[in-house]
C-alpha cells in the first residue's frame, strides 16, 4: 500500500485537504496493459448496450465506444453463457487490432463471475446480490447469526477471489444504493454507511486471501446519497489502513440536460475533492455519448494545478458533516435564507431591455392582449440589471438587483434593491430597509476581518478563480464558525464555454457547495456564449440535483445494457412527454430488476421491464401491478398516480 501521508483530521477523514485542490493518492492497480489509480490520469469508462450473445454487434458497439473516449468497456453477464461469449468478444476485437481492457459486470450469479474472470481483465460485483438476497424483509440478527452470514458469504466468494488472484483479473466491489442486501439494511439501514460496509466486508475477505488488485465504488441516483457514502468509504479505508482507488458514478442519471447536470453534481464534487480514480457518466443515451461528458469532467480537474492554500480552514473550525446534508442555518431576509428553498438570480444586463419577451427565457411568458405574464416553473427569482435600465414593467414578483449608484437615482424603487461592493458597504448609508446584497470575493475575504452585516444583507458569494469552490467553502465555514447566519447567493462566471461545459462546470462548482448545505441561491453567470434559457434551467437543474429545490418531474432511468428489457430511450421519452407535467414527482425507469426495486426506494413510482413484452409498476418499493403488457403500461402507471391524488392534468394547469 502507498503511504497515506495526509492530514485527514483537517480535512474531515476523506481527502487530502477542504481549502485546495489535491489529488487523493490511491493504490495502482492492473487492468490489463492499462492501470488505473496511483498517479496514472482519471480513466474513463462506459457499458455496452447491446444482447451480449449478439457477438458481432456488441465488437462492433464496443469499436465505437473506443473511438469516443472510452478506455475500459464493460460488458453485462447475467448468466454462464454470457460470460463464456466474452471470450468470443475479446477474441474479435483484438483481431480487429482493439486492446481494450474488458470488464464483465456480473449480479447474482457466481459461476458467471468465476468464468469471465478467466477471460476479461476485470469482473464487477454488487455485494448486495452476490451472495445475498433482496425481498426487502426486515431481518434480525444475534451477534453469532450475523457472523454466521458472513461465513457463509466468505465461502461463496472466496472462489472468484482465487481466480482473479490466479489469472491476474481485477476486481470492482461496486455497491448500490438500490440493492443493498436484506441483511445490510435490517443491520445498517437504507444509509450510506450501509453502503460502506457492504463493500467493506468484500474488501476484507479479499485482503485476507492476499488480493489487492482492487477498485471500490458507491453509486447511487441520490447525488447527496452518492457522495456521502464515498466520502464515508475513503474514511473507513484510510482507517483501516487502505487506498483503493475509486470508480465515480451516479447511477440512474437519465438523459439530456438532466442527466449531464446530476452526474456532474455527484461525480463533480467528488473530483473537486482529490476523489476518484475512473469515471463513468451513466446517461439513457448510447454508450458513445457517454465517455465525451466523462472526459470533459476529467480534463478539468487534471489540468488544474494545486490552488493556493488558503489556510482558513482549519480542524478546530471544522463547522459541518461531509457524511451528513444538513442545510446552513441562516436569518430569512425577504424571503430567502432560512427556511425557503433557494433563489435563482440571472444577469440580463446583455438582454434588449425594451422587450419584454426575452423575460420567456426566464419563465416569464408575456401576453401583450392581456398585458400579464405567466409564469412557468422554472420562472427565476431575482434579475441583475446593474446599470440598465428596462422600459417595460417587469413582472411583480420578479426582484430586480441595480449596482448601488444606479439604485439611488432610481425613482420608483418598488421592487427594485441595490448591489453593493464592499466599499460601498462600509461607507454609503443603505437606502434599502427590506433588502440590500453585498458582493463579497471568496478569494480576498479574511475570516477576521468580515464586515458587520446589517439584518436587511444578502451576501453575493464570488471567486476570481476558474475552480474557487474551496475558497467559497472556506467563507461558509467562516460563517459558521462566527455564528453569522447572513444568507448567501453563491456566483460563478464561465467565459467562453460551450453548453456542455457550462452544465458540467456548475452542476461541479455550484453542487459540491450545496450538497455540503451551503447556498441559498445560485447565479450563474455566463455572459460571453450562453443563451439565457440555458442558464435559467442550469441554475434550476443543479437545485434539483442537489436536492435543495424541486421545481419539475425527476425520472430515474437506467443507462440501458445487455439486461434491458425494452427500447429505454424511446420509453423514457414517452414516458416524459406524458408526465413531465406532475411538479415534485418522481417516476423511476429501469430496464430490468438488477437495480429497479432498490433504486425506486427513493422514487415516487417505479416502471420496470420483468420480461419480454411486460412491465411491473410500482407505488415505492411496492408492486402495485405485474406483468402489464407493455402498450397499456403507462395508462395503468397514470391511473396509479391518479388514484393517489397525484395526477393534474395539463388543462389545469393552464388556468
Amino acid at each position: 500500500m502507498e503511504n497515506l501521508s495526509v492530514n485527514h483530521e483537517l480535512s474531515g477523514g476523506y481527502c487530502n485537504s477542504l481549502t485546495s485542490y489535491s489529488r487523493f493518492l490511491t493504490k495502482e492497480i492492473t487492468i490489463g496493459h492499462l492501470p488505473m489509480g496511483g498517479l496514472n490520469p482519471i480513466r474513463i469508462q462506459s457499458m455496452t448496450t447491446t444482447d451480449t450473445m449478439d457477438t458481432l454487434a456488441t465488437v462492433e458497439q464496443t469499436i465505437r465506444m473506443v473511438h469516443s473516449g472510452c478506455e475500459y468497456v464493460r460488458i453485462t453477464a447475467p448468466s454462464i453463457k454470457e460470460a463464456e461469449n466474452l471470450a468470443n468478444i475479446k477474441k474479435e476485437l483484438r483481431a480487429r487490432g482493439y486492446d481494450v481492457p474488458l470488464i464483465a459486470d456480473i449480479h447474482f450469479t457466481p459461476n458467471a463471475a468465476e468464468s469471465a474472470a478467466r477471460i476479461v481483465e476485470k469482473v464487477r460485483v454488487n455485494p448486495g446480490n452476490y451472495a445475498d438476497k433482496k425481498r426487502f424483509e426486515n431481518l434480525a440478527y444475534t451477534e453469532e447469526s450475523y457472523q454466521a452470514e458472513l461465513e457463509r458469504i466468505y465461502k461463496k466468494f472466496t472462489p472468484l477471489v482465487k481466480i482473479c488472484k490466479e489469472y491476474g483479473t481485477a476486481m470492482r466491489i461496486g455497491t448500490n444504493h438500490g440493492s443493498l442486501s436484506d441483511r445490510i439494511m435490517s443491520h445498517y439501514g437504507d444509509t450510506p454507511r450501509g453502503m460502506v460496509e457492504s463493500a467493506m466486508e468484500f474488501i476484507r475477505i479479499c485482503e485476507d486471501q492476499n488480493y489487492y488488485n482492487l477498485c471500490i465504488s458507491m453509486k447511487a441516483s441520490n447525488t447527496q446519497v452518492m457522495v456521502q457514502a464515498y466520502r464515508l468509504l475513503v474514511q473507513t479505508m484510510v482507517k483501516e489502513g487502505m487506498n483503493y482507488p475509486l470508480h465515480l458514478g451516479v447511477t440512474e442519471a437519465g438523459d439530456g440536460e438532466d442527466g449531464r447536470i446530476k452526474s456532474a453534481v455527484g461525480i463533480g464534487t467528488l473530483l473537486a475533492d482529490g476523489l476518484g480514480d475512473t469515471i463513468r457518466v451513466s446517461l439513457t443515451e448510447d454508450p458513445e455519448f457517454e465517455a465525451p461528458v466523462a472526459r470533459a469532467l476529467a480534463d478539468r480537474f487534471e489540468r488544474r494545478a494545486t490552488s493556493i492554500e488558503s489556510s482558513k480552514l482549519k480542524a478546530e473550525s471544522l463547522t459541518y458533516s461531509p457524511y451528513a446534508y444538513a442545510r446552513r442555518v441562516t436569518q430569512s431576509v425577504n424571503q430567502i435564507g432560512g427556511h425557503h428553498h433557494p433563489v435563482v438570480m440571472i444577469d440580463v444586463t446583455k438582454q434588449n431591455l425594451k422587450d419584454p419577451y426575452f423575460l420567456s427565457q426566464l419563465g416569464y411568458n408575456y401576453s401583450a392582449g392581456l398585458d400579464k405574464y405567466n409564469l412557468t416553473d422554472l420562472a427565476c427569482d431575482l434579475v441583475y440589471l446593474g446599470d440598465e435600465l428596462p422600459s417595460f414593467s417587469f413582472p411583480g414578483n420578479l426582484k430586480q438587483v441595480y449596482n448601488y449608484a444606479t439604485w439611488l437615482k432610481l425613482s420608483d424603487k418598488q421592487n427594485c434593491y441595490p448591489l453593493l461592493t464592499t466599499e460601498d458597504y462600509k461607507h454609503a448609508q443603505l437606502g434599502d430597509n427590506e433588502l440590500n446584497f453585498l458582493v463579497i470575493n471568496a478569494d480576498e475575504f479574511e475570516v477576521t476581518n468580515l464586515p458587520v452585516f446589517q439584518p436587511s444583507t444578502i451576501v453575493v458569494l464570488e471567486t476570481s478563480q476558474e475552480m474557487g469552490m474551496q475558497q467559497q467553502r472556506a467563507f461558509f465555514v467562516a460563517l459558521q464558525a462566527q455564528n453569522i447566519q447572513v444568507p448567501v447567493i453563491i456566483k460563478r462566471t464561465y467565459l467562453n464555454v460551450d453548453a456542455d461545459q457550462l452544465m458540467l462546470y456548475a452542476a461541479s462548482d455550484l453542487g459540491a457547495l450545496l450538497t455540503d448545505g451551503f447556498g441559498d441561491g445560485v447565479w450563474i453567470n455566463a455572459p460571453t456564449t450562453i443563451g439565457l434559457s440555458l442558464v435559467n434551467s442550469s441554475s434550476f437543474g443543479i437545485l434539483q440535483a442537489t436536492r435543495t429545490r424541486i421545481s419539475k418531474t425527476e425520472y430515474i432511468s437506467c443507462p440501458s445494457c445487455g439486461r434491458t428489457l425494452f427500447d429505454l430511450q424511446e420509453t423514457t421519452q414517452y414516458i416524459r412527454s406524458k408526465t413531465d407535467h406532475l411538479k415534485g414527482i418522481k417516476i423511476a425507469i429501469m430496464g430490468c430488476i438488477v437495480n429497479g426495486p432498490g433504486e425506486m426506494a427513493d422514487a415516487d413510482y417505479g416502471y420496470v421491464g420483468t420480461g419480454p413484452g411486460k412491465i411491473t409498476l410500482y407505488r415505492g418499493k411496492e408492486v402495485v401491478k405485474k406483468n402489464v403488457n407493455t402498450p397499456s403500461a403507462l395508462n395503468e402507471l397514470i391511473e396509479i398516480i391518479r388514484e393517489d391524488g397525484n395526477w393534474v392534468e395539463v388543462a389545469e394547469l393552464a388556468n
